[in-house]
């Protein structure tokens, strides 16, 4: 069964006029799928995810991410998180078929202010970046071939390339890649692989 992935990020501050500019950071850090190309759709969450969003904007065709910030510009507050969706591609094996292609996969990233849900941003990360499950990137329910264990390889390389792009390129000072089940990625990808030899 698949496990839910994220990385959370913190910087050495979050304040109300970070928040955008910070979020923007991250967003173009995203190789954006050329099928769906770009921020997809912008939300607001006032107070807690309890609450019911304030404002929803979907994108078609897909908005840069300075387009997709301003859209929230004026409802910035303390007490409220900014979710943006984009995709990328990652090496899917297509039902029935032999050949894997690549696919356009969700990648969700939230900005909490530091008021929002008590304060959650402290523990959960300033930026949250939702991956979806890792089925997405270990395919553990195929049999892998030479072919499979490569293209499992490539989308395992996308996300570590991309936590490190954002490390670098968004002015981070801390990163967590976890799990829901909090098992460890990297040991479930050696086991992966080391089942294919």
């Amino acid at each position: 069964m698949g496990d839910s992935l994220y990385l959370s990020l913190w910087f050495p501050s979050f304040d109300r006029s970070e928040i955008l500019p910070r979020t923007v950071s991250v967003l173009r850090q995203i190789p954006f799928s050329p099928a769906r190309d770009r921020v997809t759709y912008a939300a607001i969450q006032p107070v807690s995810w309890s609450e019911p969003t304030i404002l929803e904007r979907r994108f078609f065709p897909g908005v840069p991410p300075e387009d997709a910030a301003e859209v929230a510009a004026e409802l910035l507050h303390d007490d409220y998180a900014y979710v943006f969706e984009a995709y990328w591609d990652l090496w899917t094996p297509p039902e029935g078929a032999e050949k894997w292609v690549q696919e356009p996969s969700l990648v969700r990233v939230i900005a909490q202010g530091m008021e929002f849900e008590e304060r959650a941003a402290e523990e959960t990360g300033h930026i949250q970046i939702d991956f979806g499950l890792d089925t997405s990137f270990l395919h553990e329910e195929v049999e892998l071939t030479s072919e499979g264990e490569r293209n499992v390889r490539s989308n395992v390389h996308k996300l570590v390339e991309f936590t490190a792009q954002v490390e670098k390129n968004a002015g981070a000072t801390g990163r967590l890649l976890w799990s829901e089940s909090e098992e460890n990625l990297a040991q479930k990808l050696i086991a992966r692989l080391q089942r294919v030899q």
